[in-house]
């Protein structure tokens, strides 16, 4: 089994910072893209940032230049640096990775998603 656990989201003012956590636990072989994405109160679930193991990252139009994604793959953590924070930024974040488990030949990916941490930014 797979365990996602996020950390670090709360209440801020706006232009604020936040940084929340995420680890990976359990029967992993490995894992290849991590990221965040949230759900804001009224709409869609939406990307939020991404970093694939060894490659470039991917933000979302809204958080480029405030936020910032960083993993250890040491750990099996995953990071999202949140600055600069709008009231816009409101929503539950969710962690997510691609992980490979099992072994020998019968090895394969999945995603795995985290329960969800809320950001609230108040004006």
């Amino acid at each position: 089994q797979v365990q996602l656990v996020e950390s670090g989201g709360g209440l801020v003012q706006a232009g604020g910072s936040l940084r929340l956590s995420c680890a990976v636990s359990g029967s992993i072989f490995s894992i290849n893209g991590m990221g965040w994405y949230r759900r804001a109160p009224g709409k869609q679930r939406e990307l939020v940032a991404v970093i694939p193991k060894g490659g470039i990252t991917n933000y979302a139009d809204s958080v480029k230049g405030r936020f910032t994604v960083s993993r250890d793959n040491a750990k099996n953590t995953v990071n999202l640096q949140m600055n600069s924070l709008k009231p816009e930024d409101t929503a539950v974040y969710y962690c997510v990775a691609n992980v490979v488990v099992g072994t020998g030949k019968d090895k394969y990916g999945s995603d795995y998603w985290g329960e969800g941490t809320l950001v609230t930014v108040s004006s």
